[in-house]
């Protein structure tokens, strides 16, 4: 019987209250990365990008670990957790990359190009990462394609604009999956071009999942965690930021006196540069899901026991 079935969602600031209990009681950690909404980050034990949110839960001692991002990273940390509980606050909040690089797809893929190692980036089902030699984030990826010599060939997945942006910076070729971020492919460099025009004084922090046009006309390029302490350190006053938008609440917490100019995507009409997977969770959800152990995470142990060594290797490099 669920000892927390009885329970309604309190409203207001109750809401936190009511989590802060659940979690004391789960004896839980919650994880959430900088895309989710300020709510949910301000109530996460650890807010990171993908590769902190990845070593977080290689090192948890929480008995249940509540993942306040996408499908992938949940999954990552049931992979590196096998014997924790996964929750994950809506299972619909999946990831246009995982999607976008279907296992059997890839499988297809990868004996186009035999002798050749396999980097994937962390945006993919565990199913590809078991594919995969070695796995990667925006914030170590030119370290860990470094890590092989320069004449091991190399297929990197699934994103292209990251895996060309890494080729550009290393001056190595790599062979592409043609995937990519239906939030950072959006972006558009007209109105980026504009952008610059009304703060000449700004400068502009953007994500290596942006096209190259984008990237061609950023001050700095890196991970989400790179672009914040990009803007704790730089003496702009002005920062136009070229990612998902969710970022703009802890850069502003760290930087009140900052004015932080989110780019515009293509469309004026939508809020093109907000992922529409990571907005899925909600602080209600949050809560339901700690309150009911549900969703819950699971991977196919096969799968999980061959996706962490391609983990794994990444946090060694990582060290």
């Amino acid at each position: 019987m669920n000892l927390h079935a009885s329970r309604t969602p309190p409203a207001g600031g109750d809401l936190f209250d009511a989590i802060d209990d659940l979690r004391r009681e789960l004896n839980a950690v919650i994880l959430a990365h900088y895309y989710q909404e300020p709510d949910i980050q301000d109530i996460a034990d650890h807010v990171g990008d993908s590769l902190a949110l990845a070593q977080a839960a290689a090192g948890t001692d929480a008995e249940v670990i509540v993942f306040a991002g996408v499908h992938f990273m949940a999954e990552t940390a049931k992979i590196l957790n096998p014997d924790k509980q996964v929750l994950l606050p809506d299972l619909e909040a999946g990831c246009s990359l995982a999607d976008g690089c279907p296992a059997d797809e890839f499988a297809a893929f990868l004996a186009k190009y035999p002798g050749h190692k396999v980097v994937s980036y962390i945006n993919c089902s565990a199913a590809t990462k078991a594919m995969s030699d070695v796995i990667c984030t925006s914030g170590n990826a030119l370290k860990v394609v470094s890590s092989f010599p320069a004449d091991q060939p190399i297929v990197f997945a699934p994103d292209r604009f990251l895996g060309s942006w890494v080729a550009r910076k290393l001056k190595r070729d790599l062979v592409l999956w043609p995937g990519s971020c239906e939030v950072h492919e959006v972006f558009s460099e007209r109105r980026l071009v504009e952008l610059k025009a009304l703060h000449p004084e700004a400068v502009v922090a953007a994500h290596p999942e942006c096209p190259e046009a984008i990237l061609q006309h950023a001050d700095h390029i890196g991970s989400t965690a790179a672009i914040l302490a990009f803007a704790r350190d730089c003496e702009a006053r002005e920062i136009i930021v070229v990612t998902e938008s969710g970022i703009l609440h802890q850069m502003q917490k760290e930087n009140p006196d900052k004015v932080l100019i989110p780019a515009p995507g293509n469309d004026e009409s939508c809020n093109c540069n907000e992922c529409p997977y990571m907005k899925k969770n909600t602080l209600e959800k949050l809560y339901l899901c700690m309150r009911d152990r549900t969703p819950e995470i699971t991977v196919d142990p096969p799968v999980a026991e061959r996706a962490l060594v391609p983990i794994r290797r990444m946090l060694e490099i990582g060290r």
